[in-house]
């Protein structure tokens, strides 16, 4: 796992609350910070390809680790 500025942890949450939730964390952060994202919804992977296609953000990496999925997302 790469370095990253800040970590958010959407566990346990379902779709969309998710997106929206690194929607408003990289708001409030600088270009080129890098957003650490661990969800378990399964339609997390598809959301945040697509949020990162929507918005111009780099997903920098999406991989699934012991049920939790893990997407580092930098802020452009």
């Amino acid at each position: 796992m790469a370095d990253f500025d800040q970590e958010l942890d959407a566990s346990g949450l379902n779709c969309p609350l998710p997106i929206l939730r690194a929607k408003k964390t990289l708001n409030a952060m600088a270009s080129d910070q890098v957003l650490h994202v661990i969800a378990t919804d399964p339609g997390s992977v598809k959301d945040f390809d697509a949020f990162a296609k929507q918005t111009g953000n780099e997903l920098m990496e999406s991989k699934e680790e012991g049920g939790k999925f893990h997407f580092l997302i930098k802020k452009s």
